[in-house]
């Protein structure tokens, strides 16, 4: 991970630590985000296009982690920012679209418009970085890159 994963106070490797993932816990989530929102927007773009727009947020989400934490030695992978590009899409392509979200209060699931669970998403991971989460002493989950990948789509 260290060779590969992106490590912000050195720039570089930000392509392919993007295919790399900290734990299996990582990459299933990861591919859950993926398999939920990122099949609508694969249609709607087609296929070159889109592996062009889900690497172009995954370097862009990179490179928001290193502008805001640029002294960061900790090394960054996950397809995570590029993932988050592609909810970012979906909020703009597909705000209506009911998506089904399991409720921490009890275990029950309810539909909710995707605009409110993806801008509650995007909340989450504001607050997260502005609290100065994401540090190695607190998981290292790189919450910058979450929402300049995000905030990517929309000027795609």
């Amino acid at each position: 991970m260290c060779d590969f994963g992106l490590i912000p106070g050195e720039l570089t490797g930000a392509l392919p630590s993007m295919f790399l993932h900290g734990s299996w816990m990582h990459l299933l989530g990861n591919m859950w985000f993926l398999w939920l929102f990122g099949n609508n927007i694969e249609d709607s773009m087609g296929r070159a296009r889109f592996v062009v727009f889900y690497l172009a947020c995954g370097v862009a989400a990179a490179l928001v982690q290193v502008v805001v934490n640029p002294r960061s030695v900790v090394p960054m992978v996950g397809a995570s920012g590029a993932i988050s590009g592609v909810m970012g899409a979906y909020l703009v392509l597909y705000p209506h679209v009911r998506v089904y979200t399991l409720l921490p209060i009890g275990f029950f699931t309810v539909a909710l418009p995707a605009w409110t669970m993806l801008l509650y998403w995007l909340g989450l991971q504001f607050v997260s970085g502005l609290l100065g989460s994401g540090t190695a002493e607190t998981g290292g989950v790189a919450f910058w890159a979450h929402v300049g990948g995000f905030v990517t789509a929309w000027r795609w």
